[in-house]
């Protein structure tokens, strides 16, 4: 659809979703920095890859991560707090279980467990611009467990019936959140 008010939750959505899965996530240092696309640079050098090539200009990026409402701060903050919460959860453990769900076209899901299987997490992604509504009957919640969103902190109440995504937005559900260390 081109450039909308959506551009950063969907940037964060996609980093998000590609963080949670399977394996070790890597990210390439422009797209923590969130850094356009070189388009000129891809014309210039002639190969797609130089897209994710540009030169940043030291004070200007460090300007820009040292005001907080900076797009670039806010992205930067945000996927690192993000990749630190992914970081203690066993959860998301490399090599950890991971299953896709079937959740319709606006959801895209996939559910992690532990190697101990202690811990499960049910990653939803709305990719859309509208919010969508999932009813908890299509995870397999345990009723009686706690559950909560790992990036939020809210709770998610088993006995509601559904829960409710905000466009692009992804939720981490689990059965047990491991907070910061210390």
């Amino acid at each position: 659809k081109g450039e909308d008010d959506w551009q950063v939750d969907r940037f964060l959505c996609s980093q998000t979703i590609a963080m949670g899965l399977e394996g070790v996530p890597a990210f390439y240092i422009h797209s923590l920095l969130s850094t356009h696309g070189d388009h000129e640079g891809v014309k210039a050098l002639g190969h797609n890859r130089a897209i994710n090539r540009k030169r940043l200009d030291y004070d200007a990026l460090r300007a820009a991560l040292d005001d907080s409402q900076s797009e670039r701060s806010k992205i930067f903050k945000e996927l690192k707090r993000r990749i630190d919460l992914r970081s203690r959860q066993s959860g998301f453990h490399p090599n950890a279980t991971q299953f896709t769900l079937q959740l319709g076209e606006s959801i895209f899901g996939f559910w992690r467990q532990s190697i101990d299987r202690s811990q499960s997490i049910f990653a939803l992604s709305n990719v859309t611009d509208k919010t969508v509504t999932l009813p908890t009957i299509s995870l397999n919640l345990i009723d009686g467990d706690q559950w909560n969103d790992i990036l939020s902190g809210e709770d998610i109440a088993y006995a509601d019936g559904e829960i409710v995504l905000s466009p692009y937005q992804t939720r981490w559900i689990t059965n047990r959140f491991e907070p910061r260390h210390g």
